[in-house]
């Protein structure tokens, strides 16, 4: 029952995250990357394309490896 509840908390987290990052993307106040980095690590665990993406993400950009790396820590 806790280990469901922690699962379903990661993906509403995860989920608000990736809002808040798209919107950020648009709004020059938020750091929309930042939370499309957590957002994506958030949901790593729980869905093959947020796995996807942060891969794509670490390739492209590599100082976003470093800061995912750290983050996870």
């Amino acid at each position: 029952m806790l280990q469901t509840l922690r699962r379903v908390a990661r993906i509403v987290a995860g989920g608000l995250f990736l809002v808040v990052g798209v919107l950020g993307l648009f709004l020059p106040v938020l750091q929309g990357i930042l939370f499309l980095i957590i957002g994506l690590t958030l949901l790593s665990s729980e869905s093959v394309y947020a796995r996807r993406s942060l891969e794509w993400l670490r390739t492209r950009w590599p100082q976003v490896r470093r800061t995912v790396h750290s983050e996870r820590d």
